[in-house]
């Protein structure tokens, strides 16, 4: 089996990176990446920068192009599909038999990968969305990844999940992520798994287990699943572990505590002696002080009542001893997620440079130089953890050698 990948939602290429650092022969076929609503497209062309583009099957360039516009037989094959998409509404909207019997809502990328998996049928598919995911929505718990895994299973899928807290490996930022390893049943990997013993699989033997070991594992939870989609979407919850494996629809999860390595600490990835357009200013730093601090402020409903909003603390500065807290893209605007941090050399309060942002998230420095630097914010913020990517392609390598 040869090493391809074909990495969808590619933002400015963590996938792509996270596997060329393996410099195990991974080569990337094809890629997509476009932002809604954007009149430039900055992510695309940091990609290109450093990567060019990819041609699909007749010779086109499509890669900065709505993927839902994609005609998806055109992509090369792979074996192995990517992506990190944003956690939506799942919920399957009507009926459609064009599309084995189910269609979901319109804008909602987690059917794009799915029809992928239709057209391509690539043998592994690792993916990243936010924790949240096994949580969601509020009012069904579990169902957003319930349809996933309905569909993933209907399609001839087992899959593998983890929560990864980065900082917990190694990383340089707190950052909490879902990771998705799904692979055919017709794979080695796959009929391997399937004689194992569920709680194996998930404590010391699947991917995930050990690309993040962990030191203690919960009690397993188990529930089975439809492979009926719509019946998923309409009636299904269920309280998800952080862990958790589904073969032959039969979902096993537990809580498990993740083994800690040492942390990347905020003090040693920082810049000395910035330039003087990231210090806070005399006349903002009251406002900065006022948005890290404690609060409570009454407020009133709509419809009249009262009751008051309060919130705790955040550290002003950052701490230099603990990893960074989780990234956003609305990172250096003045607003209480921001990080701010006392610069080592002149000693003064300022807001992250963009390389130090770059830094926090596994790139190369400069890997978002040549946009704006609010882009190149906005891009970390989107942005997954790279050396996460590398600790479970060391992983891949192996099972892929395993196809052979």
């Amino acid at each position: 089996m040869e090493k391809t990948i074909c990495e969808l939602f590619a933002g400015v290429g963590g996938f792509r990176l996270g596997f060329d650092r393996l410099g195990s022969g991974w080569k990337t076929v094809w890629f997509s990446q476009w932002e809604p609503g954007a009149a430039t497209q900055w992510a695309h062309k940091c990609y290109v920068s450093h990567y060019g583009d990819s041609c699909d099957l007749n010779g086109e360039y499509h890669t900065d192009e709505d993927i839902a516009a994609v005609d998806k037989s055109t992509i090369p094959s792979h074996s192995l599909l990517v992506g990190g998409f944003p956690c939506q509404d799942y919920s399957v909207a009507h009926t459609l038999s064009s599309s084995q019997g189910i269609e979901g809502k319109k804008g909602v990328l987690w059917w794009q990968i799915r029809e992928v998996l239709i057209a391509k049928k690539p043998p592994f598919c690792l993916l990243e969305n936010v924790d949240r995911l096994l949580k969601s929505p509020a009012k069904q718990r579990g169902r957003d990844f319930g349809v996933m895994l309905a569909c993933f299973a209907a399609l001839g899928y087992s899959v593998e999940w983890r929560v990864v807290n980065a900082a917990q490996y190694g990383a340089a930022q707190r950052r909490r992520r879902t990771f998705i390893f799904a692979y055919s049943n017709n794979t080695t990997y796959g009929k391997n798994m399937a004689e194992k013993d569920a709680s194996k699989v998930i404590e010391k033997e699947g991917l995930m287990a050990r690309s993040f070991p962990v030191q203690d594992v919960g009690d397993i939870c188990q529930r089975h699943i439809d492979t009926d989609v719509v019946a998923v979407s309409d009636t299904f919850a269920f309280a998800f572990g952080n862990s958790g494996y589904m073969h032959d629809g039969v979902i096993y999860t537990a809580k498990v505590v993740e083994k800690e390595d040492p942390s990347t600490m905020l003090g040693t990835i920082l810049q000395r002696n910035v330039d003087e357009q990231y210090y806070i200013t005399t006349d903002k730093m009251a406002k900065w002080v006022y948005l890290k601090g404690a609060k409570k402020i009454p407020r009133k409903t709509s419809e009249g009542h009262e009751y008051v909003f309060s919130e705790g603390p955040i550290a002003f500065p950052d701490p230099w001893d603990r990893p960074a807290r989780t990234m956003l893209t609305s990172e250096s605007t003045l607003n209480r997620s921001t990080h701010t941090v006392v610069d080592p050399g002149t000693g003064r309060i300022r807001i992250l440079t963009p390389v130090e942002a770059e830094r926090i998230q596994g790139f190369d420095d400069d890997w978002t130089a040549g946009m704006p630097d609010r882009m190149r914010y906005f891009c970390m913020g989107n942005a997954l953890v790279v050396p996460m990517i590398t600790r479970m392609g060391k992983v891949l390598d192996g099972i892929i050698t395993a196809e052979q």
